[in-house]
């Protein structure tokens, strides 16, 4: 546990510094190579619960210390700390020892730092029910979320704030897309039982295990029957509405579960297109892992279609756009810490940019599905209303297959938080 816990800090510790949790860990499983999986396992859960749960243990790391630390190293260490003895399932004597051990080689067997320690997470464990009642006492610490998000939900979402915030810091439910080119929803259900694991059908026949478990356990995941996709994700290609025979553009593609099922519920001819090379990488190994064919992966801007388009107008065009990816913090509690107020605007002028190109290659009477991972207004709902305000040949159509407010779906304990509207060339 004491390497754990070491590891875990210093990962926790470059992202408070500005880095990606999925960057700082590739680069960790890298450079330690030698980690068995049970530790990557446990290094893995430490830092994404450390993150998920960041105000509040700041906010009693802050009432358990009498001035704040100059060593950054020790202060990410008692994080993690704090986060095992509220939230894992070890006994607080190991946790404790473990972690005045991992003082040692952060801080050259400084005694103070070990006794520090010793003393910080002994007081806690005394003190827990009041200290967590007075970290609940302040948002952040309540909320495990910044001050200025949270205050943006409450202006924006009133009445339902407290269950998006609450929802965020829940741990992701796994969900699966069945390959209907392949098998059906039934036969995999079934197939998944016989194997020993357990899934609810949500809307459109996605499945959603009652454990995550790794994907090569999965049946038939090898030979492309079935995906790993958020069921909010899977909304995307049966509200786009494509149909056998149709040029159908993704744009922003990557990492292609949504180019993967426009082609499995249509023969389109299919453009997915992505930005960044390492990710167009990724795309087109997932495509060809579930052998889906019929399809051009292209690497290019979606803002400037004159570098790429080959001069043939689209029926249909996704455009999943770069947002703040503030309804998946779930699954990505680094965004949270990470993300700025004042990105909100440099997102929306990336957004409109994006928009507004696609539109131009987009066939009258054809589709555009405008899509972000976001639960901020700002990218989602006034972003539609001001383009709808510049385009007179653009109008919003109704959105079947789900009830949602105004195009937002609101993360819950079944799905991520995205937003979708679907708008008609005229």
């Amino acid at each position: 546990m004491t390497e754990t816990q070491r590891l875990a800090a210093t990962t926790v510790g470059k992202v408070l510094g500005g880095a990606s949790l999925t960057a700082v860990l590739q680069d960790l499983w890298r450079t330690h190579a030698d980690l068995s999986g049970q530790q990557r396992g446990a290094i893995q859960d430490l830092s994404y619960g450390v993150l998920r749960f960041y105000g509040q243990l700041d906010k009693l790391l802050g009432l358990l210390l009498h001035k704040p630390l100059g060593d950054q190293n020790l202060r990410y260490l008692l994080l993690v700390g704090l986060y095992q003895l509220e939230y894992s399932k070890a006994s607080a004597h190991a946790i404790v020892d473990n972690a005045v051990s991992a003082s040692r080689s952060l801080h050259g067997c400084t005694k103070g730092a070990q006794g520090l320690v010793n003393a910080v997470l002994r007081n806690f464990v005394r003190q827990r029910a009041s200290l967590l009642g007075r970290a609940a006492e302040n948002e952040v610490g309540r909320y495990s979320h910044p001050q200025w998000w949270i205050d943006k939900l409450h202006a924006q979402y009133p009445q339902s704030y407290q269950a998006i915030l609450e929802a965020s810091n829940q741990r992701p439910p796994m969900t699966l897309r069945v390959n209907r080119r392949k098998t059906s929803v039934a036969e995999y259900e079934q197939s998944l039982n016989q194997n020993g694991m357990d899934a609810r059908r949500l809307w459109n026949g996605a499945l959603e295990l009652a454990r995550p478990v790794a994907v090569d356990r999965l049946p038939g995941f090898a030979e492309g029957l079935v995906s790993v996709q958020d069921a909010g994700a899977q909304l995307a290609a049966p509200l786009l509405d494509a149909r056998d025979g149709m040029r159908v553009l993704d744009a922003c593609a990557a990492p292609g579960g949504k180019s993967a099922h426009l082609l499995e519920l249509a023969e389109v001819e299919l453009t997915a297109l992505d930005i960044d090379v390492s990710r167009v990488e990724r795309l087109t190994k997932n495509l060809s892992r579930l052998k889906l064919d019929t399809h051009h992966v292209i690497q290019g801007d979606a803002a400037h279609p004159a570098e790429w388009w080959d001069g043939k107008q689209f029926d249909r065009i996704l455009a999943d756009v770069p947002c703040s990816a503030s309804g998946v913090v779930c699954r990505h509690p680094d965004i949270k810490w990470l993300r700025r107020e004042s990105d909100l605007s440099q997102f929306g002028a990336r957004q409109r940019e994006i928009l507004d190109a696609l539109w131009q290659i987009l066939i009258r009477d054809g589709k555009l599905l405008y899509a972000t991972c976001s639960i901020f207004a700002e990218e989602n709902k006034l972003q539609v209303e001001k383009f709808l305000r510049h385009h007179s040949d653009a109008r919003l159509l109704p959105l079947s297959h789900i009830k949602t407010i105004d195009g937002q779906l609101l993360p819950n304990a079944h799905h991520d938080g995205f937003f979708y509207a679907l708008l008609q060339k005229v």
